[in-house]
């Protein structure tokens, strides 16, 4: 078969096309997916550059999020049946395990779902990885009561859809992104107000537009030196659920800037969701946004063979995500 192989860690020209890949097995409670769409993700290059905690031995296929049709199963595998559609979950699918940048990829059966029968494939392979990480982006401080949630690197996947629930949840939701192209569209996805970081005075703006009020959570999928002005927005036990760090560490970081209105920073890893739990919040999560009648955003669709393009492409900044298409090919 045809897969995407990675033979060494550090750069994204380790990346290469084999026509001659091993077709994998699905082995106890695992069904093989012949894989329709895939979708990039940060974590993905990250993983490539050495850059992420999992070492899977090599090679190694990428790819987290893939919708496709069951062609095997395993003996024991009772509940999917042949010919049917499912969509992946998290798993370890991609990260310790051969991923989704292949034609076939075999999946423990627990990680996989019917995708939701109003969406289109596309729209159902940009979905799992990024949704999880908003939903556990918004939940994980407990119940929040709708209030004000600000979301960093807005066009990006996770930040689209942390804008599509948190409106959902009936957040007032604030987008900071650079491009001013993108804030029609933004603001058409849910947020109410669209700034630009690097205006110095955006703090300011959102200070008047919110006329006393101040943020009660912070999506931050961005880190770097605007991590300490963003800190300056949050109000009495504001606090920050940090998704990514795009723009690298955080200097002179201050940990006094947390005291005197107890804010509080954790770390977001949807990773940590064992299965059922990502099941478990995928179904409510996909109960909001039918509320809403959002969907995922599709930035662009790129040709099998055109990964390395792909990821170009991931780096420019796409508005939503970029997917590879592999059926046929």
């Amino acid at each position: 078969m045809k897969s995407w192989l990675l033979t060494q860690f550090g750069s994204l020209d380790h990346l290469r096309l084999a026509d001659d890949a091993a077709v994998p097995t699905p082995g106890p409670g695992e069904a093989l997916l012949k894989v329709e769409y895939a979708a990039l993700n940060p974590a993905d290059r990250y993983l490539a550059l050495g850059q992420y905690p999992a070492r899977p031995p090599l090679p190694h296929v990428l790819g987290r999020d893939a919708i496709g049709t069951v062609v095997a199963v395993a003996d024991d595998v009772k509940t999917i049946r042949l010919g049917e559609r499912r969509l992946l979950l998290r798993s370890e699918i991609g990260v310790s395990r051969p991923g989704a940048f292949a034609q076939l990829c075999a999946i423990p059966v627990e990680s996989l779902v019917v995708p939701p029968a109003d969406w289109s494939p596309q729209q159902c392979a940009a979905a799992p990885l990024v949704y999880l990480t908003a939903w556990q982006a918004l939940t994980a401080w407990g119940d929040l009561s709708p209030g004000i949630v600000l979301v960093t690197g807005a066009s990006g996947g996770v930040g689209v859809a942390s804008i599509q629930l948190a409106r959902a949840m009936l957040h007032r939701v604030i987008a900071l992104s650079r491009s001013h192209a993108k804030a029609d569209k933004l603001r058409a996805h849910g947020a109410h107000l669209v700034l630009n970081p690097d205006d110095p005075d955006w703090p300011k703006t959102l200070k008047e537009h919110l006329t006393g009020r101040r943020v009660d959570l912070a999506i931050d999928n961005i880190a770097g030196p605007g991590f300490n002005r963003l800190l300056e927005t949050l109000g009495e036990h504001g606090r920050v659920s940090c998704v990514g760090a795009l723009a690298g560490p955080v200097p002179d970081f201050n940990t006094a800037s947390l005291f005197f209105r107890r804010l509080r920073v954790g770390g977001i890893s949807v990773g940590a969701y064992t299965a059922a739990q990502s099941r478990a919040a995928w179904g409510k999560l996909l109960a909001l946004l039918e509320e809403t009648a959002a969907r995922p955003l599709v930035d662009s669709v790129w040709p099998f063979d055109q990964l390395h393009q792909a990821f170009a492409r991931l780096a420019e900044g796409p508005m939503g995500k970029v997917l590879l298409k592999i059926a046929g090919d």
